[in-house]
């Protein structure tokens, strides 16, 4: 009897020592919370209180041959899901990652401008701005290749087998979610901040596979930023070609400059120019955004302010609009 227990207590050991070693990680929660209030010159916004929470689950685990996993899964806006990412990392090879949340491929770098909180169309106007997404803007894999890269160069290679927005479950399929895009589309991005101090350049190109008739959508985007001391100035162009309408593209020109006043206040402008080249219409439309902001940082809170204003508003002529919109954040 007492050997059948000692054998059986041997073989329990012996198996939680296995699932230890396979489940070794860690499990880590962040997040903030932000409260908004909103003003639109000269219009009816009636409650102008909002709020949008944030959690990311980030768990990290290491493999037997040095290769190391981690699994991203975001909570925003009090959504219950918004997004996901598995990424394994490997010793020579660089890091694969499977995404659902967008930011990779050549969405990584669709605004890559410097501000003091948000991108000129994120201030709660609603510019409608048309812009890059590529691959990556959708469920895709995308390889961080870590083979030859001269230092501070980093290659990425994104593809979708169907870039159509789509977030399946396990085993799951999206079906036909888009009548325009019909197949493969794949994005690559360089990056590179080791030419010169401060300054960083990036290039990308997309291109997915369309329905016949309207041509493959084509997608580029090109700039730089360029930083010293505690001011950072930056430009970028992008461009997408057939965007579900055969003959439509749009040009964007982006500029921005920020500037960190100390390690608390920085404030920055921003000005996104966007051309609508409507292939049905007589006459090309030109958008405007501008915005003007501040970030404020005591330990875990910020108060942060932005003063924008949009012409031709989502490409529609005489459609301008001003506004005002002041954010608490709290990060946990």
């Amino acid at each position: 009897m007492n050997k059948v227990t000692k054998i059986g207590v041997s073989a329990l050991c012996g198996s939680l020592a296995s699932v230890a070693a396979a489940n070794a990680g860690s499990l880590d929660v962040t997040g903030g919370a932000t409260a908004t209030y909103t003003s639109l010159q000269g219009e009816v916004t009636g409650n102008p209180l909002g709020m949008a929470s944030a959690m990311t689950f980030t768990g990290n685990g290491e493999l037997d041959n040095g290769s190391t996993f981690k699994l991203t899964i975001a909570h925003t806006n009090k959504a219950a899901y918004t997004g996901s990412a598995i990424a394994l990392t490997t010793p020579t090879m660089g890091t694969f990652t499977y995404d659902e949340g967008g930011g990779t491929g050549l969405d990584r770098i669709d605004d890559m401008m410097p501000t003091a909180w948000e991108e000129v169309d994120g201030t709660g106007l609603g510019m409608g701005l048309q812009t890059v997404t590529g691959a990556g803007g959708s469920s895709d894999i995308e390889w961080n290749v870590g083979i030859g890269m001269p230092d501070g160069m980093n290659m990425y290679l994104a593809m979708s087998p169907r870039p159509d927005g789509s977030k399946n479950s396990n085993k799951g399929t999206s079906g036909d979610t888009s009548k325009s895009t019909i197949g493969l589309g794949w994005d690559v991005v360089l990056t590179h901040s080791g030419i010169v101090d401060g300054l960083n350049v990036f290039a990308g190109i997309s291109e997915t596979e369309q329905a016949a008739g309207i041509g493959d959508k084509d997608e580029k985007a090109y700039g730089a930023t360029y930083a010293v001391g505690g001011l950072t100035v930056g430009y970028q162009y992008s461009k997408i070609e057939n965007p579900g309408i055969a003959g439509d593209y749009y040009e964007n020109d982006a500029y921005g400059i920020s500037y960190s006043v100390n390690d608390d206040l920085s404030i920055s402008y921003g000005r996104t120019d966007s051309i609508q080249h409507d292939n049905s219409a007589s006459a090309n439309v030109e958008m405007e955004g501008q915005s003007l902001q501040l970030s404020y940082s005591v330990g875990g809170a910020s108060i942060k302010v932005a003063e924008s204003s949009v012409d031709n508003q989502k490409y529609a002529s005489g459609t301008n609009r001003d506004g005002r919109t002041v954010a608490l954040t709290l990060a946990f």
